[in-house]
Parts: C-alpha cells; sequence; structure tokens
C-alpha cells in the first residue's frame, strides 16, 4: 500500500507559513484576511486533512450559500495541475467513501469531511464538528457562527474564517476581536504584501474592474479584493455608506440610550422561525431618531419571544411611571397561519402585550422602504454595542449584481443581511408615514406691489384734462 504524507504534496508558501504554523500546533481561532488568489482555500484544505487524521472526528467547509458550494470548492479544479482541488488536499487512498450527492467525503479512519452552506446550518443540527472552516465568511450569515461556537468550544475544536472584506461588517467585528483575544491568530495579507502580483499585473486588474463596473464601483471592488480594504464601499450596498457617515458623526454610540423624559418605544420587527427574527426598538426624539437597542435570533417561536421580549421592555422605565412601551409593528405575513401554528404570530402578540400594542406594518413597494430607509438614516442614530448585530446587517444589506447583464437586481438580495434591513426599513416607512407635514406657509400680510403694466408717462397721458378758468 502506497505511503501517503500530509499535506499531500503541498507546502506552504513563505507568507501563508505563520498562519500555518499556529494552525499545525494546535491554534483554534484564526482569522486570515487575504487577498484574491492567495490560497485561502488551499491553505484550508490541505490543514483540514492533516486535522482529519490527527483527530478522528467530522470537519467542515462552510460557503456562505450551500448552492455555492459544488462550484466553488467541491468540483474546483487547481490551474496550475489540472486536478481537484479535493483530490490534492484529500487522495483517493485516504478515503472509505466519497458521496458526490452530499459533498461528504468519510476518510479509511472514520474522519468525515463535507462542504456545507452557511444559509441551511439548521440542517446540520445534532452534528457535532471538532472543525469548521468559515469561507468567504464576509458574506456568510453570522448567525451560523454563533449557534456552532458553543458546538466547537464543547469539543475542543477549532474555527479558520477565511476571506477578502465586504465593508465594515461581522467579518470586520470578529477580525478585530481575534486581534484583542489571546491564543487566537489574525492577519490581512493584502497583494502588495504577498508577491504573488506584480504592480503592472495589479494595475491591470484595476483597469479591468474600472471598465466592468465604472470608476467608483470598479476601484472598491479591487480595493476589497487586492488590498483588502474593509473601507471600501461594499459593491451594491444600500446603507453602508450613510451608516459610515453616521459613525464619523458620532450617531453611533453607547451614548445613545433611552431617554426616561422622552416618546414612547416602538419596535420594529422582520419574523422568522426558519431564517432569523429580528427586532429594533426606536425613540422618537426632537429632530430624528434613537435606535437604542435590538434583538434578533433564530429558531424561536412567537410565544417564546413573546416573553422575550416583554423582559427586555421591562428594562426600560419612563418618567412618571408611564407606559415604555409605544406599540409592537408587525410585517404583514404575521397574519398568516399554518398547519404547525393554528394561531398567527399577530394574534399571539395581541393575546400577549394587548391590542393596542400591537400594529401591522402597511403594506409598500419595496423601493419606496428603501427610499425610506435612505432618507432617515441620516436622521438616525444608534447605540453601538447593543446595535452591533444590526449594524452589521445594514452595512451587508444590498443589491445584487448581474454580471452578465452589467446592472444590478431591483430588490435587495434575500439573504442574512435583509433581516436586518427589512426590519430598519419598516421603522422608516411608519415613522416616515407618521411625521406630520410640515406647517403651511403664512400668507405675507400689507400691500403687495407687482410689475406694473402700464407707464408713469401712459397713465398721465390717459388722465382727464382739467378745464381752464377765465
Amino acid at each position: 500500500m502506497a505511503r501517503i504524507r500530509l499535506p499531500n504534496n503541498w507546502q506552504p508558501r513563505d507568507y501563508q507559513l505563520p498562519a500555518w504554523t499556529y494552525l499545525e500546533r494546535g491554534g483554534r481561532h484564526a482569522e486570515l484576511v487575504w487577498h484574491r488568489r492567495s490560497g485561502k482555500d488551499e491553505v484550508a484544505l490541505h490543514r483540514t486533512a492533516c486535522a482529519a487524521f490527527e483527530r478522528v472526528a467530522g470537519y467542515w467547509h462552510m460557503l456562505p450559500e450551500y448552492s455555492q458550494a459544488r462550484k466553488a470548492i467541491w468540483d474546483a479544479v487547481n490551474p496550475h495541475t489540472g486536478k481537484k482541488r479535493i483530490d490534492e488536499a484529500f487522495p483517493l487512498e485516504l478515503r472509505e467513501t466519497t458521496r458526490d450527492q452530499e459533498m461528504q467525503i468519510k476518510f479509511k479512519n472514520g474522519s468525515t469531511w463535507q462542504v456545507v452552506g452557511s444559509d441551511r446550518f439548521d440542517s446540520l443540527v445534532g452534528a457535532t464538528p471538532a472543525g469548521i472552516v468559515y469561507s468567504e465568511w464576509a458574506l456568510a450569515n453570522p448567525t451560523a457562527r454563533a449557534y456552532l461556537r458553543p458546538i466547537l468550544a464543547e469539543n475542543n475544536g477549532w474555527q479558520l474564517f477565511i476571506t477578502t472584506p465586504r465593508g465594515r461588517n461581522h467579518a470586520y467585528t470578529t477580525l478585530k476581536a481575534a486581534e484583542k483575544t489571546p491564543g487566537s491568530f489574525a492577519q490581512i495579507l493584502d497583494a502588495r504584501e504577498t508577491g504573488v502580483f506584480t504592480e503592472s499585473q495589479l494595475a491591470v486588474e484595476l483597469a479591468a474592474y474600472i471598465a466592468e463596473f465604472g470608476e467608483d464601483y470598479g476601484r472598491s471592488k479591487f480595493e476589497q479584493e487586492y488590498l483588502c480594504s474593509f473601507e471600501a464601499a461594499n459593491i451594491g450596498a444600500i446603507l453602508a455608506r450613510a451608516i459610515g457617515i453616521a459613525e464619523k458623526n458620532g450617531r453611533v454610540s453607547d451614548d445613545v440610550e433611552f431617554d426616561p423624559a422622552g416618546q414612547p418605544i416602538e419596535i420594529f420587527a422582520d419574523l422568522g422561525r426558519r431564517d432569523t427574527a429580528v427586532w429594533d426598538f426606536w425613540q422618537a426624539k426632537l429632530g430624528g431618531y434613537s435606535i437604542f437597542d435590538h434583538d434578533s435570533g433564530w429558531g424561536i417561536d412567537a410565544e417564546e419571544w413573546c416573553q422575550r421580549l416583554d423582559e427586555r421592555i421591562n428594562q426600560y422605565k419612563r418618567d412618571g411611571h408611564r407606559t415604555a412601551l409605544g406599540r409592537i409593528w408587525l410585517p404583514h405575513d404575521a397574519r398568516a397561519k399554518t398547519f404547525s401554528a393554528k394561531r398567527s404570530a399577530i394574534e399571539i402578540f395581541v393575546d400577549y402585550f394587548g391590542a393596542d400594542k400591537v400594529a401591522i406594518i402597511p403594506q409598500g413597494r419595496i423601493s419606496d422602504r428603501v427610499n425610506a430607509a435612505r432618507v432617515l438614516a441620516q436622521r438616525c442614530e444608534w447605540n453601538a454595542t447593543k446595535c452591533l448585530k444590526s449594524l452589521d446587517g445594514l452595512r451587508a444589506w444590498s443589491y445584487e449584481y448581474d454580471e452578465e447583464k452589467k446592472m444590478f437586481s431591483s430588490e435587495p438580495v434575500h439573504d442574512w443581511a435583509s433581516h436586518y434591513g427589512d426590519a430598519y426599513s419598516y421603522g422608516c416607512q411608519v415613522m416616515q408615514l407618521a411625521e406630520p407635514p410640515p406647517p403651511p406657509q403664512e400668507a405675507m400680510r400689507g400691500i403687495t406691489v407687482g410689475v406694473p403694466s402700464v407707464t408713469l408717462e401712459e397713465m398721465w397721458a390717459s388722465a382727464p384734462l382739467k378745464s381752464k378758468r377765465i
């Protein structure tokens, strides 16, 4: 029997060595923000192959969407060798079975490796992986990490996040957290540091992006992909620029809190049981709005949300013992019933909070909601810590760019970020409708002198002549 040494016919490049060494020595949390074509997935695949024979367990390679997994990883071919990448990392001699439909490999020692999607992590309930690679982490559903992290902690497992930036969203947050966490590894490598490309090659890439996407978007995409810039605008982003301006103006701060002397709390929701449910806490103030709290979660039913929200609302008290809650605003699909739920969400919330405390958000065009979201973003402020998840979602909320048609989609992409965008835009829609119209301009008093239609000479000429007395 042929002997296989792992990693199989591969060794890390010089700039990959620090990360590889960290993982090889048992590192459990690495954040690699590396430029395009720097070999991020290649490092992850070969390291996972080694880990699978160091410890018998399950290992996952997670893409943002399950539909991407086959093309991006399972069927991907190394252009330098002409071989499938998974065959290079996981030689056939080491496998017991290869399940193409499930995109899963079982090794002869009992370990397994599988390609999965962050959009379907709920289907993986019950599994206990010992290692997870989050590929293209900036585009993934961050709820997957929150759900799976306790499982890894219990298993003493490891997690590897590999990505290029897509604005200052959750990938930026986890990178900064890793930089401050002892024992974690965090690294940003742009194309000018690794030597993969020459300056002339980078200039050609920049020109190609500008030709395809235009000056602004093309340069931003190049800076994200090759220079690993978190500040470059995300292509198609709806509110990323507005959130950035709010941060610079001090409107994203932990000083944004509930005002006991102010208006009651208005809560706006985007509901989901299999998807993430999102709740934003608003308070109208003079000249604008404070979004001072946020809650979100996955797999929680309406009854549980009622109790959870009630506990959160009770943390806030208005002066004079006035009720803190104004109304909870639910989307129109809260009226829906299913075979598994004989009562609708609106019925459950009305029973719990009372009919005067629950309302349905008026239906309207998505384009109008998006416009309201953009307009009111200039007058909103957010609590930086309590609304962190919401802000990450709003930065990532975007239109999809069709590279064949060279145009953006007519509606925002339905992904993990859309739940945060919907909840916020629902709030903007209702608040904008509730705003009183501007007072009518008072009519000016006094005599208004216009432009005369005749000259003074003509007026004298037309005046009757007086007779001369003798």
